[in-house]
């Protein structure tokens, strides 16, 4: 058999075989994991401002996976400036491997969504315009898209929101080189002109049902 056909079936193979590996959430697993997460974003996944921490109830599976790994690898929180994101550095590694990482988030994609309140003073009609350009990837509704790797906006803190938006503008987030749906919002932030801009449209999104 010729050499290059030879590896290219067992790299093959190796790859099907740690996907059927990790194919099967056991959310069992994952809620006894989540007891770790919860300490800061609440037992039903609601979030806590005093806390830093957003709702993380109801966000999809492919996300939570997605970005936990990018906690892990670094890819995400090692900006000297985000001082938030690097307190998820450690909580995220405690996840001894990438079964643990999809039993958990699984397990968060299954509590059901929370109601945030309103802590912005700001006008949602007015981010209402500004949301058009990111429904055209995040949905109508804020509830994302996974083709185009766009979160669930919706039910998300306005405070976290705003957060995020302000750390994508300035580079705090999505700065990494591997960080490749990150920079892509980076250039989408950077539209928003004003802070008012900013919480107008965070308010919105998180008023989306």
């Amino acid at each position: 058999m010729n050499k290059k056909l030879a590896n290219l079936i067992l790299l093959t193979a190796t790859f099907f075989g740690s996907w059927a590996v990790y194919a099967n959430p056991d959310l069992a697993k994952g809620a006894k994991l989540f007891q770790m997460c919860a300490a800061c974003h609440g037992q039903s996944g609601e979030g806590s401002q005093i806390l830093n921490a957003p709702a993380s109830a109801g966000q999809s599976q492919w996300y939570v996976k997605q970005q936990l790994n990018n906690f892990r690898a670094g890819i995400r929180g090692s900006h000297p400036e985000d001082s938030y994101g690097r307190q998820m550095i450690p909580m995220a590694t405690i996840l001894k491997d990438e079964q643990a990482v999809i039993d958990v988030s699984s397990f968060i994609g299954t509590l059901p969504l929370t109601k945030p309140k309103t802590t912005l003073a700001a006008d949602p009609s007015a981010g209402k315009a500004s949301y058009g350009i990111c429904a055209s990837c995040h949905g109508t509704y804020g509830e994302g898209i996974a083709a185009l790797n766009a979160p669930r906006l919706s039910h998300q803190h306005d405070w976290y929101i705003a957060r995020q938006i302000r750390n994508f503008k300035q580079g705090i987030r999505g700065s990494h080189a591997k960080d490749f749906y990150g920079n892509q919002m980076r250039s989408m932030a950077l539209i928003l002109a004003t802070d008012q801009q900013i919480d107008d449209v965070s308010a919105y999104i998180s008023a989306l049902d």
